[in-house]
């Protein structure tokens, strides 16, 4: 019974957050990549991911988790209630809504000094990445994001190395929210896997993230449409950059787990205001009612996982 609670807990984490989190990595590759066969979108997603899930496995000795698992050992008994954290997220996935994958899967399984240390680690995440991302858009705003200039590039049919650009950018970004989340995909497995725990949870990332790439993103993928000039290549090109670059420099500080969802709707609130302060001053209110709406959504996952645990900890006792 145990077992198939562990395995079953595996594909309920893997699918609800991959399935949430897709489009902080992919939404904006996806969305302005749409004429381009889920196929060759999902096949260069896959082998980035094989990459960096093999270099974990290999060179962390089992440990597919960077390490990021060390203080949140796995429960030597587990019961049904385990799984009520990633039902839980994968209900929330399916109602479109974007929320804290870290809080909610691996809070479970935390001590309350490991969340508290969560939550600091990503209340900052979510500060510096607003912070980045409007000064660096209040600099390129004006030359990468007004109409203009936004038409010279589609005129120019997307030039080649804008493409090449994205496809590496996306690349980066890709391989460091895996990082980053793998965490909490894998934190119902044993912390170290075996060859054949490697192999067999891999190929069934990979068939839950071609159902995802099929289906464009899914209901979430909505909240990457809804921003300016998502869909437009160069736009998204800068937007990974810029994301990648602080999961990178602030993610790998320490091996606390954090939430990249957080991070991510920081750098779009972020850019939101500098481009609307810079070009449209007019759309600047509705930007901080998208922005208040979004951070709202966010807020609930934590509140949820706060819940779940609260629940969980209830059904022990009796």
């Amino acid at each position: 019974m145990e077992m198939l609670i562990l395995y079953i807990g595996f594909l309920l984490a893997a699918y609800a957050v991959i399935g949430n989190d897709v489009i902080q990595t992919l939404g904006t590759f996806l969305t302005s990549n749409d004429k381009t066969h889920w196929l060759i979108l999902w096949a260069f997603a896959s082998t980035i991911l094989t990459v960096t899930l093999f270099y974990g496995w290999y060179f962390y000795n089992g440990d597919v988790s960077y390490n990021r698992l060390d203080k949140i050992p796995l429960p030597e008994t587990l019961r049904w209630w385990h799984l009520l954290a990633p039902l839980t997220l994968l209900i929330i996935t399916r109602l479109g809504i974007p929320v804290s994958t870290t809080f909610m899967i691996l809070s479970v399984f935390s001590s309350q000094q490991i969340i508290e240390k969560m939550i600091i680690k990503s209340v900052y995440g979510y500060g510096l990445s607003v912070i980045s991302a409007f000064l660096l858009y209040i600099i390129i705003a004006k030359r990468f994001e007004s109409k203009k200039s936004i038409a010279k590039v589609n005129e120019a049919k997307q030039k080649k190395y804008w493409i090449f650009a994205q496809w590496v950018s996306t690349a980066f970004l890709w391989s460091q929210w895996l990082i980053q989340d793998f965490a909490n995909i894998f934190v119902f497995l044993p912390r170290r896997l075996s060859i054949y725990e490697f192999i067999g949870s891999l190929l069934a990332i990979l068939a839950i993230m071609a159902y995802l790439f099929k289906n464009r993103g899914g209901k979430i993928q909505e909240i990457v449409n809804q921003k300016v000039n998502t869909r437009n290549i160069r736009s998204a090109t800068i937007i990974d950059f810029c994301y990648g670059m602080i999961l990178f420099l602030y993610g790998n500080y320490n091996a606390i787990p954090m939430s990249t969802t957080w991070t991510f709707i920081g750098i779009l609130a972020g850019r939101e205001i500098a481009i609307n302060y810079m070009l449209n001053k007019k759309q600047l209110k509705n930007s901080y009612k998208l922005i208040a709406k979004d951070f709202a959504k966010v807020n609930i996952g934590l509140a949820v996982s706060i819940f779940v645990v609260y629940i969980i900890q209830l059904i022990k006792e009796f």
